[in-house]
């Protein structure tokens, strides 16, 4: 089941004002961007970057999803090990705003997001 349609519009404002503040400087951004996607319950965060032996083709590795779940109000935070596989995020699993998930990934205090 997909995020509301109210909840969703609130999403796309504080990502892009979150990514207003992140990404990368202008000039740097045909080597290395931050975007994001929303997906069912889900908001993904995605490093963008051309493939090694093809720079006309861009490549998104996700690195940090945070997953609505409605019954508890409540998101669930994962990350991305090198398996390709999301995994609890086991010092903070949940938080209880899309902001505080942004704030750990920025502080990303494990070094499981940005590595």
């Amino acid at each position: 089941m997909a995020i509301d349609i109210m909840k969703t519009v609130d999403i796309i404002e504080l990502m892009e004002n979150y990514l207003e503040k992140t990404r990368p400087p202008e000039h740097m951004r045909h080597q290395i961007d931050i975007g994001y996607q929303i997906e069912n319950q889900s908001v993904i965060l995605f490093e963008a970057r051309p493939f090694w032996n093809n720079p006309a083709q861009i490549m998104q590795e996700p690195y940090a999803k945070a997953t609505y779940v409605k019954s508890k109000n409540a998101w669930k935070i994962y990350w991305m090990r090198s398996d390709s596989n999301w995994y609890g995020y086991e010092p903070h699993p949940e938080v209880s705003s899309l902001g505080e998930f942004l704030a750990i990934v920025d502080k990303d205090e494990y070094c499981c997001f940005k590595g």
